[in-house]
């Protein structure tokens, strides 16, 4: 599938444009924690400002300057980041979960044995490795193999479960094939977008889940299709992803209405 290489202005330039994307979405949805603001998604009209960005955005800017630095994952590099940034504004809106966990990286304790301690040992199958991923599809967009790589890498950091690393696979992978459709290097078909991020992510309930909204109809209504693949209330990654991929992928052509 590789039919394209990208030089390293155009790596970077994506990369910001996936985090121009990332934050506003970021900000967009932090206005809907306050069920006073659900009336403005019925109405189609954009929440009262200010939209702030939260964690998503903070932990997906460290990822782009790791990158900008190293031209690739360096999880020590992307680690000390997470937790320098964490430490300057703890109130993001970081979960309990990454709360511990940043504060035990900010003190010393190594990445490895935080990540893996987490949940009683078996780590993270939450959504926080896909919520910041985007970016690192858009800067190695040209190959999909290092794609899955270096999501998996990012997430391992924070996320030592393989479904919380499932999540940043499918996601930045989804991000790359975005871009692809976009320079008409490949095809806008649905089924066939979705069952490409299926085929790259391991296996586990956020694949079946991607396999799921690949049959999802268009026609079907946002309640049912979140019935159907959930919708993020369990902050797992096989309860986010695939709801997410499918809202997204069916509105490629416009942002707004993927909002």
């Amino acid at each position: 599938m590789n039919t394209f290489i990208l030089n390293e202005n155009e790596r970077i330039q994506l990369a910001l444009l996936s985090l121009d994307g990332l934050s506003i979405g970021d900000g967009f949805g932090e206005r809907f924690f306050s069920a006073a603001n659900a009336p403005y998604i019925r109405r189609r009209t954009p929440p009262p400002p200010f939209w702030s960005w939260t964690d998503d955005t903070a932990m997906a800017i460290s990822i782009v300057r790791t990158l900008q630095v190293h031209g690739q994952i360096q999880q020590d590099d992307l680690a000390s980041r997470f937790a320098t940034v964490f430490a300057s504004n703890p109130g993001r809106g970081y979960g309990p979960g990454a709360v511990r966990l940043l504060d035990h990286l900010h003190k010393g304790i190594d990445w490895r044995e935080a990540s893996r301690a987490m949940f009683s040992g078996t780590g993270s199958m939450g959504n926080g490795g896909a919520m910041r991923a985007a970016p690192l599809g858009a800067w190695f967009a040209d190959d999909l193999d290092r794609v899955v790589s270096q999501a998996s890498l990012s997430a391992e950091v924070t996320h030592a479960h393989p479904e919380g690393q499932a999540g940043a696979v499918a996601t930045a992978v989804a991000a790359a094939l975005a871009y692809r459709v976009g320079k008409q290097a490949m095809p806008k078909d649905f089924k066939n977008l979705m069952q490409t991020v299926a085929v790259y992510t391991p296996d586990g309930p956020t694949r079946i889940g991607l396999k799921q909204a690949a049959v999802l109809p268009r026609s079907i209504s946002v309640e049912d299709a979140a019935r159907t693949l959930g919708c993020g209330t369990k902050l797992t990654s096989a309860d986010t992803v695939p709801f997410c991929l499918w809202c997204a992928f069916h509105h490629l052509d416009c942002y707004e209405d993927a909002l």
